[in-house]
């Protein structure tokens, strides 16, 4: 597969339909130099799994069942979205994790939404059994081809805006966003992957040398919770190489408060996960290199912290 060709083709293919998202530099974050930041929580519905979604739809024949998805809540909101606006039915199922912001924003794109006891994985087992039933499409948020080319696009647009940096910061929950970066960088930067400390599926594979299961909790789950890192993803980290880091939950609340009260950017838990590895040191940049954070999304608790 020629990744690199295929991100730019979607990047195409999605540019009528998704936003091109600001890019900052900041100075006083933290005790370091100037930070670059892409602000893709202020893509449509609030992350970068817009992308992802709409290049699917564009990209694939949509049977007459319609979609599927099973997400934490961001995915999807995403897949709602790109089914409404290009006319499709969609069925979403969301784990009660999931939380009333994401709950209520895939109620108001008008899916057929089904909330599920348990984690993601519940999600997504209900979504596979709809989709044996029905024949509808499943649209995966992470482990899909088209998915991680969707992603991608978001790096392939950042270097279009002047990216400047050695190293750029990305959570990840199963790896969409982070496989689709890795795909169109190609080793050209260096990646550092940022996890929840008890959300780290891709931390758990490199350390086992293959994908395994793991427990899922905190602050980021209902958006970086997959209890196994997608297996793309994985072939992707081992071949072009990628630093791994956790953070710990009070790390990624002081980001997300940061992030208010400095500038203003009221971002989910896992919208912040990147740059809780600079302000804790878990990544620890050596001098002169010029460092990116990707804020990736903004479907938080509805209330400000202060």
């Amino acid at each position: 597969m020629d990744w690199k060709t295929d991100i730019a083709a979607a990047l195409t293919r999605i540019a009528p339909h998704v936003r091109r998202t600001p890019v900052i530099e900041v100075t006083g974050l933290w005790d370091g130099g100037p930070i670059a930041l892409k602000l893709e929580q202020m893509q449509h519905t609030g992350s970068f799994k817009a992308r992802g979604a709409i290049n699917t739809l564009l990209s694939q024949d949509v049977p007459q069942a319609g979609l599927v998805a099973a997400s934490g809540g961001n995915h999807g909101a995403a897949v709602a979205w790109a089914a409404s606006r290009l006319g499709h039915r969609a069925a979403i199922f969301v784990p009660e994790m999931a939380g009333p912001a994401k709950i209520g924003l895939i109620e108001r794109l008008g899916a057929d939404l089904h909330v599920v006891p348990g984690a993601y994985a519940n999600a997504l087992d209900a979504a596979r059994a709809h989709e044996a039933e029905t024949g509808a499409m499943q649209i995966h948020a992470y482990d899909a081809p088209a998915t991680v080319m969707g992603q991608g696009t978001l790096m392939a647009e950042w270097e279009d805006q002047g990216l400047d940096a050695d190293t750029v910061l990305i959570a990840v929950g199963g790896g969409g966003l982070i496989g689709g970066a890795m795909a169109w960088l190609d080793g050209r930067r260096n990646i550092v992957a940022v996890e929840p400390e008890t959300s780290c599926a891709l931390n758990a594979a490199l350390a086992a040398g293959a994908p395994c299961d793991v427990e899922v909790s905190g602050v980021a789950a209902n958006a970086l919770g997959a209890r196994r890192i997608g297996d793309i993803c994985f072939d992707l980290a081992q071949s072009t190489g990628v630093s791994s880091v956790l953070v710990s939950d009070a790390a990624i609340t002081e980001a997300q408060v940061l992030l208010w009260r400095e500038l203003r950017q009221w971002v989910e838990p896992a919208g912040a996960t990147a740059l809780a590895a600079l302000l804790s040191g878990a990544y620890r940049p050596a001098p002169g290199e010029r460092v990116a954070v990707l804020v990736c999304g903004g479907n938080p608790a509805p209330d400000p912290a202060g």
